[in-house]
């Protein structure tokens, strides 16, 4: 009984979701929401993605090692194949704030008493078992073309990944397969993790939500896949810092795309202004905003 409800949700037969044809106009609002939603709860969406900037530096800080160099970009280009499971905590914010419920840093936590959390955390573990995949596919390349003596130094990596013959290789084969392991995770995810924190549907049919929105809009979805790949290299290059905005800004936007491709059981409540009350320690430094709310 479990099993079935991890896979197709409350109901006894599969739900049957309409999904839209949006077109480039959507993107744009759906970024645009995105921002403003991180602009009304700043605090809580650098909170939720601190981890990545602070792994970027970690990672940055492995690279003079040297073993580990050859990983730095496959490991940092990984983070998108596990950003629409890591971003819950922004689609749960968004959803409340669009509901016209009060938010507050607890709520990221609310995730865990979904009734689908089942679903979300096997979908979750795909995600992450394709980021291992990807780091280990790059690994091999890199051996493929380089052998297993480690890098003697940054230059000389450099030097050898941008000006001889196995480099040009390493780069095109490597963003290639990169290429089809963000494709893949896309059309599985782009929908199927908002879908499942807002209906309990089942991971079942989540993932064919998301293939469906993802075939009916491909061209428009491709143009979604290139921003976010543009936006998290434009993020990771000042030493991952830009992460901070950038993720939180993409996870608040999923949640806006997710509202226009897939139907809604019913017509949604506009959001309301936060009530007036007290600020609280968790708050800060959102309340020094004059546009938080």
């Amino acid at each position: 009984m479990a099993y079935s409800h991890m896979l197709l949700g409350a109901g006894a037969t599969p739900t049957q979701l309409t999904v839209r044809r949006i077109g480039v106009a959507d993107l744009k609002d759906a970024l645009s929401k995105g921002f403003d939603d991180f602009l009304a709860m700043p605090t809580h969406a650098m909170f939720l993605c601190i981890v990545y900037p602070l792994a970027g530096l970690v990672l940055a800080r492995l690279a003079f090692g040297y073993s580990i160099l050859p990983l730095l970009y496959p490991l940092a280009a990984g983070f998108a194949l596990v950003g629409p499971f890591a971003a819950l905590g922004l689609y749960e914010m968004s959803r409340r704030r669009e509901a016209g419920l009060p938010v507050s840093a607890t709520n990221v936590f609310d995730v865990l008493e979904s009734t689908s959390i089942g679903a979300i955390a096997a979908l979750g573990m795909l995600l992450v078992i394709a980021f291992a995949v990807w780091v280990a596919v790059a690994n091999a390349i890199y051996i493929a073309n380089f052998g297993y003596a480690p890098p003697a130094s940054i230059e000389q990596f450099v030097r050898d990944v941008l000006t001889t013959e196995p480099g040009w290789m390493l780069i095109v084969a490597g963003n290639a397969v990169g290429f089809c392991f963000a494709v893949v995770v896309l059309t599985i995810g782009v929908v199927s993790f908002p879908l499942l924190l807002d209906r309990d549907v089942g991971a079942a049919v989540a993932l064919l939500t998301s293939i469906r929105a993802v075939v009916r809009n491909p061209l428009v979805m491709a143009l979604w896949g290139f921003i976010v790949a543009a936006l998290l290299v434009m993020g990771s290059l000042p030493a991952f810092l830009g992460l901070t905005v950038v993720m939180p800004v993409l996870g608040h936007a999923t949640w806006h795309l997710y509202r226009k491709l897939v139907e809604s059981d019913g017509p949604r409540p506009d959001p309301l202004p936060r009530p007036p009350g007290k600020r609280y320690a968790a708050d800060f430094p959102a309340n020094l905003f004059p546009w938080a709310r």
